[in-house]
């Protein structure tokens, strides 16, 4: 069964950082591009950062500079560092994956439950 299991979410101050995990089990890691998406109250939910072993990564332009995505294939993890957290990040984090590219936002339809990522100003 292929899955996927976030952590690392929580309540930090505006400036603070986080990181956030995500589990993958029951697929071959790197046949997928692998994306971390996020959706807050009331506002449709976004894709925030991807890998793919054909695309490299991506960013949206609201966290360029500020997040990082980062894989570690061995233990079949994704990784989203966050930095300069800003109350605007505030919303579930989930990752997903998919078995065609990044930027084919509605292919990455296997998901994980996700994690709560709260900003205070």
């Amino acid at each position: 069964e292929m899955q996927l299991v976030e952590s690392g979410g929580g309540l930090v101050q505006a400036g603070g950082s986080l990181r956030l995990s995500c589990a993958a089990s029951g697929f071959t890691f790197a046949n997928y591009a692998i994306g971390w998406f996020r959706e807050a109250p009331g506002k449709e939910r976004e894709a925030v950062s991807c890998f793919s072993s054909r695309d490299s990564t991506w960013y949206a332009d609201s966290v360029k500079g500020r997040f990082t995505i980062s894989t570690d294939n061995a233990k079949d993890m994704v990784y989203l560092q966050m930095n300069s957290l800003k109350p605007e990040d505030t919303a579930v984090y989930t990752c997903a994956i998919s078995s065609w590219y990044c930027g084919l936002w509605g292919t990455f339809t296997h998901r994980g439950q996700g994690t709560q990522v709260t900003v205070s100003s």
